[in-house]
């Protein structure tokens, strides 16, 4: 039987929205999760996601319109059914025997019923293999009055950070988890509503009757303020009030462009740019102390585990070569005079074309291991990419890296870069890979053991170009550009041999770049 997606409640005080993008089309095979539309309150802007898999058979609003609050939007099932009884109806409406995600707001799941006016505020799912996400920080205290599109509290996955906004609007009545904890995804982590109104039926694991609670939905995204509204001294956003105070200006003078007027790091990037000067501090010079203790975040505990496990579990052993620099240099020199967007590309991104290439005559290493008897061989090459961001090491994945061109290489690494930076990458974006490089060679290191990212086989580290002497064809003595290669392989499923053997044929690629391009 089909089933409805409804417009969903993003608030006590919200009777409709206004749907602003279709993401999906009729025909089209839709899964739990999928982002179905956008839709936008007179406050803030969300994601809606499908909680029912199967074909979208009809769509009942289009674009523009405003659609009631629990209104049935559109129509998931088999191709085929008929779906012509949900057209117009709603929740309430829906039939007995229908699924219990059709009566249930897309943009998050229902949160335990209880007679009480309080909302719950769930942990997002920040993408579709988390779990569990560990609270970084309150930015809210029990007592404060919430808006919607508030910032509650920062959140990490164990590769990125995040900010919970609020859809309920009211006092902070109960905090249910804090800094620190780890919140499995769908759990209420705490409660918005009138004040005095009970919240222990609420509470992860209570039991109760009756009444609906309407749970924050974690796709949330920030909408503009109109300029009319802009009002300086505004709350601020974390990330924000960090560069503030990098830069050293006062975040407070920033006209907020963010949910409600929030000031959001762009206001002070603006702020940045006009030349505002900093903030006059009178702040006594506290007693310098021998030492600090520093609690690792997230996303550095789980750097932490990931290494202890990869060598303690793995046979590693490392080979450093090097090649002859020059044809690359050259090629990369060319690019930059041809200008545009061949300009951007870099020797790095060389080099993980090179590898991508290469990785298809070595299958062990283009590899994770399942257990100690057995690894499972990929067809194509996931290329994972060490990037350094504030919040520690991140791995993206360039999915098929072996299929795309250089230059689509080199603008998915910037791009997943930028993301991994930004601390907006999708969690998604950062599993999956067979194997992984690892660029140092900016820094001028010329040999590293780079340390294997857990299940894959091997990983790349790419070094700095270091001046060699070597006798020429003509027996005189003449100088190139070495740049060196440390390959780190799991001995359990690649031997010596073969591991030399792809350092040896990725070399050569790399000294007869243009030939490669033009196979």
């Amino acid at each position: 039987m089909a089933t409805a997606v409804i417009m969903p409640k993003a608030g006590i005080t919200v009777e409709s929205c206004i749907i602003g993008e279709w993401q999906k089309k009729v025909g089209d095979q839709v899964k739990v999760g999928d982002i179905l539309f956008t839709y936008e309150t007179d406050k803030a802007s969300f994601e809606c996601e499908s909680t029912a898999e199967g074909e979208l058979l009809e769509i009942f609003f289009g674009e523009g319109d405003e659609v009631p609050c629990l209104v049935n939007v559109c129509a998931i099932g088999k191709a085929g059914e008929d779906c012509s009884a949900l057209r117009g109806g709603s929740a309430a409406e829906a039939p007995a025997d229908a699924p219990a995600a059709a009566a249930a707001p897309a943009a998050a799941p229902a949160a335990v019923a209880c007679n009480t006016k309080a909302q719950a505020v769930i942990m997002p799912k920040a993408g579709i293999t988390v779990e569990s996400c560990i609270i970084g920080e309150w930015l809210k205290q029990v007592g404060d009055q919430i808006k919607i599109g508030d910032i509650l509290f920062t959140y990490e996955t164990d590769k990125a950070s995040f900010e919970c906004e609020s859809t309920a609007e009211g006092e902070l009545l109960a905090i249910f988890y804090g800094e620190g904890d780890e919140v499995p995804c769908m759990e209420n982590v705490c409660a918005v509503g009138p004040h005095g109104e009970p919240t222990d039926c609420l509470k992860p694991g209570a039991v109760v009757e009756v009444a609906e609670v309407v749970a924050a939905a974690p796709a949330a995204v920030a909408a503009e303020v109109p300029a009319a509204e802009i009002k300086p001294g505004a709350p601020v956003s974390p990330r924000a009030a960090k560069l503030a105070k990098a830069a050293g200006v006062d975040a407070s003078l920033a006209a907020g462009t963010g949910p409600n007027g929030r000031i959001i790091e762009r206001d002070v990037q603006k702020l940045i740019a006009q030349g505002v000067p900093a903030k006059a501090a009178a702040v006594a010079a506290a007693p310098e102390t021998e030492f600090e203790d520093i609690k690792f975040s997230g996303i550095r505990r789980a750097i932490s585990k990931s290494m202890h496990t990869s060598l303690s579990t793995m046979a590693q052993l490392t080979h450093n070569t090097s090649f002859d620099a020059t044809a690359i240099l050259n090629y990369r020199k060319a690019l930059k005079a041809a200008g545009g967007e061949y300009a951007g590309i870099t020797l790095g991104d060389i080099v993980l074309y090179a590898v991508s290439r290469t990785l298809k005559n070595h299958p062990d290493l283009n590899a994770n291991m399942l257990d100690d008897n057995s690894i499972r061989r990929f067809n194509h090459v996931n290329l994972g990419v060490a990037v350094d961001t504030p919040r520690g090491l991140m791995v993206p994945t360039i999915f098929h890296a072996d299929e795309m061109s250089l230059l689509e290489i080199s603008k998915a690494v910037k791009e997943l870069a930028a993301e991994c930076r930004d601390g907006a990458i999708n969690p998604d974006k950062l599993s999956g890979g067979s194997f992984t490089v690892s660029n140092l060679g900016n820094l001028g290191v010329e040999s590293f053991t780079p340390v294997i990212n857990p299940p894959q086989t091997g990983i790349l580290g790419v070094c700095g170009t270091t001046d060699r002497v070597r006798k020429a064809a003509d027996g005189s003595i003449e100088i190139y550009p070495a740049m060196g290669l440390s390959l780190t392989y799991d001995h359990r499923a690649v031997d010596g041999t073969p591991a030399a053997r792809f350092q040896q044929e990725l070399g050569k690629n790399l000294e007869q770049f243009t030939t490669l391009l033009a196979k």
